[in-house]
Order: C-alpha cells, then structure tokens, then sequence
C-alpha cells in the first residue's frame, strides 16, 4: 500500500542522513557498524539467487554429512535421525517429483495470498487511507512508534497476518506525517517478529509451546501438566516492555540514522489529514484507478456504516466462540480451531469493512470494482510468489536432509556440556535460541526438537518446564528481527522498496540490529529478576520446583 508520490526528481531516494551541521562531526562507531553491515548485506545476490545457492548448500551438506555417517537421537521420537543424501538416486528423485508439493504446501503462501485478497479490498477502496486521516489526527507524532510496536507485539493473536499487514502499514503511517517510512515499517516489524511471543492474549503459540512442554516435563514427572496460560503473566508484562524498548529505539536510534525524510509525502496533507483529489492520490499498491472521495461527509457516514460491520464481525465470531456448542471449538471444548481459522476470520473482516467503506464512499459501484481490486491486489504479489517456489525447495530440503535437527540436537550437547547452571545458564539458553532460530523458522518445530532436552535438564536443575519455555520464547522471538531465513522477510523488503527501491536484505537486518540488542538485553534482564523475585509466570505457576 503506497501514497502516489509526485516530484520524483525532488525526492532524496538515499536512506543516508543529512550531512551534520558541525563538518567534523561523525556517525558513532555503533552507527558505522551499522552502515558497513548494510553494504555487505545489500551485496548479496537477489533473495531469489540468494536462497537458489542456499538449496544448493543444502544439497552438498546432505551429501557430506551422509558420507560421513552423521546422525544425532531425535529427542522426541528417541529415533536415530541419519543425514539424508540429496545427491543419491532417492533424494534426487523426490526433488523432482515433490518440487511442486513443496510450493503448493509452503504454509507462508497460502497464508500470503489469502490476506492480501481482503487487504486489497480494503486498501483499495479508499478504507485504509480514511482510517490513516484520523488516526494522524487523534494520535500525537510522538506516540505513533509506541501504537506501532504495541500493534505489532499483539498481533501474534492472528497468527502470521501481522508480518503481512503491518509493516507496510507502519511505512504509510510515519511517510504521512513526514518521518521517515522505513522507521515506521521497521516499529511495526520490530513489534510483530521480536515481540512474536509477548501479548496481552492467549494466541494459538501459547497452546502449541504448552502441548509440547507438557509431553516433555512428563519424562521426569509423569503427572505433570502445563498449561496453554503457563506465561501468560509474563508475556504480558513483556508486552509492555518490548513496546517501551522498540519506541526508544525507534525514536532515539532508528530514525536518527536513517535522518530526515525528503520525500514527497505525495498529496497527504499531515495537517487537515486530508487527501487532495486532484493531485492524483491513490491508495492501490500499484497506483489504482480508485481516486480519493473528496466529500468529507460521505467519508464519515461511510467510516460509521464500517465501524457497523467491524462491530458486525465481531458478534459473529463471538457467535463461534463464547458457547460451548460453538463451531469453532473443537470435541474436548478447546479453542484450536478458532485460534486456526483467525487469519480467515480477518480476512474476512477485511474484506466486508471494506466493501461497504467503498459502496457508501462511491469507490465500489459493482462487483466488478471489488474484483478488480483483489486481483490488482494479488498481481502486486508475482515476485513474492516466484521466491516462495524457491524458499519452499530450500525448506523442503533443509527438511528432507536432518540437518537442522542434527545441527539443533549437537549444539544442545555442547550447551550441555558447558555445565553451567543459574543466571549463566538461562542467558546461554537465550543465546542458542537466537542462533537455532537461524536454522528452523517455526517456533512450534524449533521447540518439539528443544524442549525434549531442554526441559529435563533444567528441570533436574529445578527449574520448572514453564521457565524454560519462557526462556526459549525470548530468544526465539528476538531473533526474527533479523534471520535472513525469515519467511516474511520479503514481504516487508517489498514494502520498503517502494519508498527506498535501493532497499534489499542489507537494509533490513542493518536496521533491525538495534531492536534485537536492545530486546535480548531488556528481555533477558525482565526473565532473570521475574524468576528470582519470585513473580508466578503463569496462574499457579512458579519458576521452581518445589
């Protein structure tokens, strides 16, 4: 979602500040390091060649760690896991005959591509922007970083959707009020990938980590049982937290580096909160035909019947919920499947928002404007699409080969083996969290490897198993911000090229350093006093066994 911006020739592409006003003054050491990373991350080939080598690697890997009869216990199953030869006759056959399952089951996809459909609606129809108005109008400038992060660290309740919608939306909020928009794509970004495992909500992570640590905590107590709220007090006061330390560092080192913001900010007006019609604003992603509704009022009676079928949807999935005989409870009266359908149910929302904003607004006058507007929507989406063919091979292979469970499992032997224990124990653990997140994307696969072992072991040493989890969730969500293997990490590139068309994986991960520092630091520092002053994390639970 973009702002049409005009002047082209007067706009600074450069993400470089300003020169400073004193000719001897210099960017920090920190800031320099910053810079020197993103040059050498921008120098990488295109993601596309990028993660081509990466399969590749993958490939030859499988081939030596195979020769070399590599081979770890997996810790859930207690079964061998060998290295798998890519090269032998069967792994190259199941390249080619599982190449295209591989596309068509790559989760992040569908996900993708199904949001978008009802993002387009909305966006397109004039909703966004008539949103993006009022809230320049009511929120002050300097707690749009704060909203942002918050948003984003809460978004978890809707599964992956915040790393699709959110971001590109940070940009368009901050470009509007003349800051700087890869500031505001990196707040939400910082929100939604550091902050994953903090919320104020119960998501669908807290019941998949719990299942698995509760099967784990039963090697050593066979009646042990942990909870889907084992964290919950945690991860909420570590909502609060994350989004104190993304403002701070969103305000104090993020937007100071990437200096001031020199581009047009198109036909905004950040003061009325207005769009000007003639100067040719649009709200489509590549420049719709769907021009800015200029009658105030019809704007407002269009922002009122939204607001009618926002409360609508909401009803109706409470509808699902709340009884008992709800739909969306599963046989034992859990909430799986609502925790499973929310990026439809969002979708959804979206969608009807948006249709009935552009009916009453006049941007939607047939069906054939809504269709228009998923499928301009959805060819915004073509480069996304060809890269996920080959991210998809690469998990796949990655998958396939068991390098990530040997490489997993052998550096828990080695974590193991340092004999650490307390305080320098739990930071270690953060630490191999951070560098497991490099290799497995999902948290809910990182853990059923981690938690076999890890749980037992501290336990021993004990801990509780809601401790531990508590301990990997930090680690795992701080190091999102900046794993060059993030599935979603495209997605916001997408979005910042189309304020910075230099921007690529340099750009990101240089920018998003900070935000993991300053998240593993804090974070950390939150778990150790929690767990040694005492504070239950959950309802119940403490940090140690009694």
């Amino acid at each position: 979602m973009i702002i049409e911006i005009k002047n082209t020739d007067r706009v600074n592409w450069s993400m470089r500040p300003l020169p400073p006003s004193n000719p001897r003054e210099k960017p920090s050491l920190f800031f320099r390091y910053l810079d020197l990373v993103e040059r050498i991350g921008n120098r990488l080939p295109n993601p596309v060649s990028l993660f081509l080598g990466l399969a590749a690697l993958v490939v030859v890997m499988s081939a030596v760690a195979s020769w070399f009869h590599i081979a770890v216990v997996h810790p859930g199953t207690g079964e061998p896991a060998y290295a798998f030869n890519l090269l032998s006759p069967a792994g190259l056959r199941r390249m080619f005959l599982e190449a295209i399952t591989n596309f068509t089951s790559f989760a992040p996809l569908g996900v993708v591509l199904f949001t978008v459909l009802g993002i387009a609606v909305a966006e397109r129809s004039g909703l966004l922007a008539a949103l993006l108005r009022s809230s320049v109008r009511s929120v002050p400038p300097l707690v749009l970083p704060a909203v942002l992060v918050f948003i984003g660290v809460n978004s978890a309740i809707a599964g992956d959707a915040g790393f699709i919608i959110l971001p590109p939306l940070g940009a368009l909020v901050f470009v509007s009020v003349g800051r700087h928009p890869i500031a505001g794509l990196a707040a939400a970004f910082a929100g939604v990938a550091g902050g994953f495992s903090a919320s104020v909500f119960v998501t669908a992570l807290d019941v998949l980590l719990g299942a698995l640590s509760h099967e784990a905590a039963r090697v050593v107590v066979p009646t042990y049982v942990v909870e889907a709220t084992a964290n919950y007090y945690f991860m909420t006061a570590s909502a609060f937290l994350i989004t104190i330390c993304g403002t701070l560092v969103t305000t104090k080192i993020v937007e100071p580096r990437l200096g001031v913001w020199n581009g047009n900010a198109g036909a905004f007006d950040a003061n009325t909160g207005a769009f000007d019609a003639n100067k040719g604003a649009t709200t489509g992603g590549t420049g719709g035909n769907v021009s800015a509704v200029s009658d105030y009022e019809q704007q407002r009676r269009a922002l009122r019947a939204t607001l009618i079928t926002f409360i609508i949807c909401i009803i109706a999935t409470l509808a699902l919920v709340v009884p008992d005989y709800g739909i969306l409870r599963d046989a034992e009266n859990t909430l799986r499947p609502f925790f499973q359908s929310i990026v439809v149910i969002a979708t959804a929302t979206f969608c009807l928002c948006g249709l009935t904003y552009g009916v009453i607004a006049g941007t939607i006058r047939t069906d054939r404007d809504a269709v228009k507007m998923m499928g301009d929507g959805m060819s915004t989406m073509s480069s996304y699409i060809v890269l996920a063919f080959i991210i998809a091979q690469f998990v796949a292979y990655f998958k396939w080969s068991n390098l990530g469970i040997i490489t997993a499992v052998g550096g828990a032997d080695v974590l193991t083996s340092l004999h650490l224990s307390g305080p320098l124990l739990l930071v270690a653990f953060v630490g191999f969290s951070v560098l497991v997140d490099l290799l497995i994307g999902s948290a809910s696969a990182k853990w059923a490897i981690l938690a076999p072992v890890f749980i037992p072991m501290f336990m021993l040493m004990g801990f509780t198993p809601e401790a531990v989890q508590a301990t990997y969730r930090i680690g795992d969500s701080v190091g999102n911000c900046t794993s060059p293997l993030l599935p979603y990490l495209p997605i916001v590139i997408m979005a910042a090229r189309r304020y910075v068309p230099t921007a690529s994986v340099g750009t990101m991960i240089s920018t998003m350093i900070p935000y993991s520092i300053v998240f593993g630091i804090a974070w950390t520092a939150l778990l150790l006093v929690w767990l040694y002053a005492g504070i239950p994390l959950g309802p119940g639970v403490g940090a140690f066994l009694k």
